[in-house]
């Protein structure tokens, strides 16, 4: 393969930070994926990681909006979700109670993916999970 080139597609989404947005934020992960056995794992992460986006940061507040990158190789599925920022601590994994109300979004994506990735990103976080294609027992890439 040229240096150059790769086999990689990259997707990118930019949505109003409204309740409703998640929904489009679905379909849009849903169409781009429609032929991929991970395309179910993959809405379900989007869901979640877009109505944090828009309930726990600046994404939700008015003018707010949360940006979805969705990459796609032979090996991994990688989704991305940017929030507005606004908050004083990063995303992070809290593994509640099955009662608890709030609070198991991202412990939820990450029992679902295989990795992910919490980092800063132009005053806000970008929460990344990666998917991948093909992995072996103990959840490791081939």
């Amino acid at each position: 393969m040229h240096e150059y080139t790769s086999t990689a597609r990259v997707w990118g989404l930019t949505c109003p930070g409204f309740p409703e947005e998640v929904s489009r934020a679905r379909r849009w992960t849903r169409d781009i994926l429609r032929d991929s056995p991970l395309a179910e794992d993959a809405e379900l992460i989007v869901s979640e990681l877009s109505a944090n986006a828009i309930l726990h940061t600046a994404s939700g507040r008015e003018a707010g909006t949360f940006h979805l990158a969705l990459a796609v190789s032979p090996q991994v599925v990688a989704l991305s979700v940017t929030d507005g920022g606004g908050t004083a601590s990063a995303p992070k994994v809290e593994h509640r109670d099955q009662e608890a109300e709030h609070g198991r979004g991202l412990g939820m994506v990450s029992a679902i993916a295989h990795r992910v990735v919490v980092h800063d990103s132009d005053g806000g976080h970008t929460v990344t999970a990666e998917l991948f294609t093909d992995v072996r027992r103990g959840g490791h890439p081939c």
